[in-house]
This record gives structure tokens, sequence and C-alpha cells, in this order.
């Protein structure tokens, strides 16, 4: 059943819980909600053993959005959601959203234990690339131009053009063009794709990366939990698209 909740700009955020035990929230990446993306699956798989959290971020899905956007609007969204089931709550962020649960433990002080799974930070050499594409997705959004927004993140995340030709094509493109100004939301909080300087005091850093992943994918992991003293596990066998038992597995154990 999904309730809502007002957050702190008067945004209303959607949110679903199933389970008890300890809290769990959590927090999509880039172009994904509730009803898509990897989310719910994993609050299936866990569900039995946690009090998980489901939620569309604003602007997607049953979610409302308000303007300007910053970052803070979406940790108040949080702190809203983790104030109407019940503090204190961990979180876990897929990719992107890994950036956004990091920030919010910062922030928070009612999240124990914080969750990532392979966030994109990036080295200090692969920072020119980040710019481009922050470049290009701020001037497709400003001129309107979702199509371009959402090509431009697909080719970020390494989708060949013939490829991104064919999704253009299919039934699934106005789903993904309907989010395209989400993606800025994500870019905002990926920051400038640095590691940042997380001041998480006694927050618990559990930072996962699939053992199928390339290296650039498992570096966004290694680097979060070596700046928060957390701790690095290497799920065998899984990639971006983890499967929902792996990571089932590795949360249950962290969280209760």
């Amino acid at each position: 059943m999904t309730d809502t909740v007002q957050s702190a700009d008067g945004t209303v955020i959607a949110y679903e819980v199933h389970g008890a035990g300890p809290v769990l929230v959590l927090v999509d990446g880039a172009m994904c909600f509730r009803d898509s993306g990897p989310m719910r699956g994993i609050a299936e798989a866990v569900g039995e053993r946690l009090r998980v959290v489901l939620y569309d971020r604003r602007g997607r899905g049953a979610s409302g959005d308000t303007a300007p956007y910053a970052v803070e609007r979406e940790i108040e969204d949080l702190a809203a959601i983790i104030d109407a089931v019940g503090a204190p709550a961990a979180l876990f962020g897929m990719s992107s959203g890994g950036a956004l649960a990091l920030r919010a433990a910062a922030a928070l002080d009612v999240v124990p234990r914080v969750a990532v799974y392979e966030p994109p930070f990036m080295p200090e050499p692969a920072l020119a690339g980040a710019r481009a594409y922050t470049a290009e997705l701020t001037d497709a959004l400003d001129r309107g131009d979702r199509d371009a927004a959402v090509a431009a993140f697909l080719r970020r995340v390494g989708m060949p053009e013939q490829s991104v030709a064919g999704i253009r094509s299919s039934p699934a493109w106005s789903g993904m063009t309907a989010l395209a100004p989400t993606l800025a939301y994500d870019d905002r909080a990926m920051g400038d794709s640095r590691v940042p300087a997380f001041d998480l005091g006694d927050t618990r850093v559990l930072a996962l990366a699939g053992g199928a992943s390339p290296d650039f994918l498992q570096y966004g992991a290694r680097a979060v939990a070596e700046a928060t003293g957390g701790r690095f596990e290497v799920l065998d066998g899984q990639t971006h698209d983890i499967a929902p038992a792996a990571a089932a597995a590795a949360l249950i154990a962290f969280v209760s």
C-alpha cells in the first residue's frame, strides 16, 4: 500500500513499507523509482528480516516535485520518510543514489548505517568526462530537449550510439524522457564526481561492488570505504545490475 508524507518544502513523497525488523530505506539511482528499477526485487528479498521502505524520489513515480531543486530538498524528503516510519533507519543507495544516501547520512542524526552499491565516483583522470557530461546534460535540459538529455545519460553510462538509437524507437523511451529532468538531480548529488569528504560521525558504512563489474565501477565503492573508514566488500559474480538475493544477503548482515 502506498502512503505519502509531506516534505519540508511541501512536496508530497510517495512510499511504501514492507516486512518487520530494523528499518532500511532504499534510495534509487538515476532513471529509477519504485516500479522501474532494482529496488522492488531487493525489498522483496530483505522483507522477511528488515522493515524495508521503498519510495519515489521527487520528480518520479507518484511523488511530486517543487522548484528550485537542491540536494538538501532530497535529504529533507528522506528525513520526512524516516520520521513517518520511525527512526533510526539505515539507508541503501544504488549507483548515484549512493551519493545521495551518503549525503543524507552526513546531514541526519537518525541514520546509524549507510550502505552503497557502486556509487560512480571517479579518479582524477576521469573527471574531465564527468564535467563534459554535466555541461551536455545542462545544455539539453535548459533547451527543453529531453531526448538529448536521456541520450547523453545513456552514452555516459557506456551505451553505444547504435543501442541508444534502438532505445529511442522503443516504447520505453517516453518513460525515460518523462524522467529526464531528474537526471540533473542525480548529477547534483554526485557533485564533481570526486568522493566528498563526508563527516559521518559514528555512522557505519558498507561499500559494495560487483566482482564482475569493471574496475571503474569498483573504484567508487572502494574509495568511499577508504574515505569514511567503512568496509569494502566485493560480491562475487555480480555486475552493476545486482541480483536481489546478493544485495539482500549483504544488507541483512549489515543492518541487522
